[in-house]
């Protein structure tokens, strides 16, 4: 049996908006960088790669973006999401690509079964943040996802990200690293667990 510390798990990001160089997309890209420099191997869903016609559960065929990011999403074994706070949620962008999980409704692993999920919040203001973080935590846990302790709110009215993705304070940096941490951790635990205990099958539930 391969040492749980020696396990490299998939870490896949998914986030940012389509303006490149967005705050959530630096914050994921250094939460990913933490994730790498622990061991772990990462790719990333970012921008154009997540901009998908609205979720429709009633189509069968599905356009080679949304495959790819099923495709990804299947591989995963821990998950990090950065969204913008638009309105007091996530942006239409991120909710939008997080439905199309529900084509994993029938997987052996359906949806984000068993996978850790960090989750990181940006906006002008705590007040946004924090709802939108909320509502991120929901939906992981609507789709068997097990959210990180921790969930990384960033106020960007505080300061911004540098080009090298750095974050503008140490406190924030020290942040996004303990939560790339935990989705490494949990992930590697959960791999090592799998090699002595089978899954136990359980019913998927499609939409209403």
């Amino acid at each position: 049996m391969v040492p749980v510390s020696k396990l490299r798990p998939l870490i896949v990001g998914l986030g940012g908006t389509t303006r490149p160089g967005s705050t959530s997309e630096r914050a994921l890209q250094f939460a990913l960088a933490r994730a790498r420099a622990l061991g772990a191997d990462t790719e990333t869903l970012l921008g154009n790669q997540i901009l998908l016609p609205i979720y429709a559960p009633e189509a069968t065929e599905r356009d080679a973006t949304a495959r790819h990011l099923i495709a990804v999403l299947r591989r995963a074994d821990g998950i990090i999401v950065a969204s913008p706070g638009y309105h007091g949620s996530l942006s239409g962008l991120i909710k939008n690509a997080l439905d199309y999980a529900e084509d994993m409704r029938d997987d052996d692993r359906p949806y984000f079964d068993g996978r850790a999920v960090g989750l990181i919040a940006c906006a002008n203001g705590w007040q946004a943040t924090g709802a939108t973080l909320a509502a991120m935590r929901s939906i992981v846990h609507a789709l068997r996802g097990w959210p990180t302790p921790l969930g990384v709110a960033i106020n960007t009215s505080e300061g911004r990200f540098e080009e090298d993705h750095s974050p503008p304070s140490a406190a924030l940096s020290q942040q996004l690293s303990i939560l790339a941490h935990q989705v490494v951790e949990f992930a590697r635990q959960r791999a090592a667990l799998r090699e002595l205990v089978p899954p136990v099958a359980s019913a998927a539930h499609s939409l209403a």
